[in-house]
């Protein structure tokens, strides 16, 4: 009977992703960012793959600067969440609790058309996704 080799079956593959739960306190309320994406439909967290060479921090980073349009800075992380791709790779992502460090204005793009600024009980049920509601949820 012919034995499996290990080294020839197929691993598991896994695309790393990096975001942000962007809060800011409005009115005294503390509110999070959520966002629209028109080619999904889908109210979402900021996130997205990383480019080369950059680590997944700096992913966070770059993901909110362009989907929200803030510059923001670290304060804890916040989770991972993980998901099956339709090509069969695991979706790992790592997120980060972040504040806006400035004053910005949104400005809707191809990728992100609309940002609420929502109480937290507001944005999980806004939320398409159940991964990120958990992740966000009480």
């Amino acid at each position: 009977m012919p034995t499996s080799d290990p080294q020839k079956e197929k691993l598991p593959e896994v695309q790393l992703a990096a975001g942000g739960l962007v809060w800011q306190t409005m009115g005294g309320v503390k509110m999070l960012a959520v966002i629209h994406r028109p080619k999904y439909d889908d109210w979402t967290l900021p996130k997205g793959k990383p480019e080369p060479n950059e680590t997944l921090a700096e992913t966070a980073l770059r993901e909110v600067r362009e989907e929200l349009g803030c510059e923001a800075r670290f304060v804890g992380f916040a989770g991972v969440t993980h998901y099956p791709l339709p090509d069969g790779r695991e979706k790992v992502v790592l997120f980060w609790n972040m504040v806006p460090i400035c004053q910005f204005e949104f400005l809707a793009n191809s990728e992100v058309d609309r940002l609420l600024w929502l109480k937290l009980p507001e944005a999980v049920q806004r939320l398409s996704h159940q991964i990120e509601k958990d992740l966000v949820g009480p």
